[in-house]
Order: structure tokens, then C-alpha cells, then sequence
């Protein structure tokens, strides 16, 4: 799923007081010209000295980075953000984001329910039988 999808879907199972999400949650851009603004930001910086060179270098302590590049486990406070609401979501909502997540072509469609019928009992007894075994085959 991805996460566009997974967004929306949070977005519909917001409670009405509530128009936007966490702001931990939340990424988006400002406006039309910011993907720019944020490329001219990183290029910006730079300086014009020959990096391979000794002089001014300092020394980083491999532990310190591997702890920056370690990734973070974010189970805890995820699961505190699904249950801190536990708000169940109307059937309509629920058969929305299923909706959206379905492809419009025929195998992704659920199949139609159709009605099992009941089998039906016999209107002959035990007794009819057996009496047509007698007239039928000819056994006593």
C-alpha cells in the first residue's frame, strides 16, 4: 500500500473536530515552487576547498555514526498514535477506502453473492420407497 493510499485512509478515519494529521505524520510541500526552492537550499552551500586535504579535518567517531545511521524503531509510538483513538470507522467509510484501493478492472472486483438454495427434503417417506422397490423391480 502505498503511502498516499495509507494517508488517505487515516484521513477518513479522522475524528470530525480534527482536520489535519500529526504534524510528525505530515509531509507536503508549501506551494507549487518549493521542490525548487529546496534544490537551490542544498546547493547553496558550498564551499570552494579541496575536501581530501588534512588540515581543519575533524576526526568523527565511527560509533557516533553508526548510532546516527542506525535506523529507529517507531513500533512504539505508532501503536500508542492507531489505539490512542480507537474509533470505529462507519460501514460507508470502511467500503470507501476498500473502494479506493480496488483496480477498476473485472478480477479485481469482488465477486457478486448469490444466493445458496436450500436443498430441498423429499416429499417421498421410507414407505414409498419401498413400495416401488416391490412394483419396480419385483422383490418382496
Amino acid at each position: 500500500m502505498s503511502a498516499a493510499l495509507l494517508r488517505r485512509g487515516l484521513e477518513l478515519l479522522e475524528p470530525p473536530g480534527r482536520a489535519k494529521a500529526p504534524p510528525g505524520l505530515q509531509r507536503g510541500r508549501a506551494g507549487p515552487r518549493a521542490a525548487g526552492a529546496a534544490r537551490r537550499r542544498k546547493r547553496a552551500p558550498e564551499s570552494s576547498r579541496n575536501k581530501a586535504t588534512v588540515k581543519g579535518r575533524v576526526v568523527k567517531s565511527a560509533i557516533e555514526e553508526y548510532h546516527k545511521k542506525k535506523p529507529v524503531n517507531h513500533l512504539r509510538e505508532n501503536l500508542q498514535y492507531m489505539l490512542k483513538g480507537r474509533l470505529v470507522a462507519d460501514k460507508a467509510v470502511a467500503e470507501q477506502v476498500l473502494a479506493q484501493n480496488r483496480g477498476r478492472k473485472s478480477k479485481d472486483q469482488p465477486p457478486e453473492k448469490t444466493e445458496k438454495k436450500k436443498p430441498e427434503g423429499t416429499v417421498f417417506t421410507e414407505e414409498d420407497f419401498r413400495k416401488f422397490e416391490r412394483e419396480y423391480f419385483g422383490v418382496p
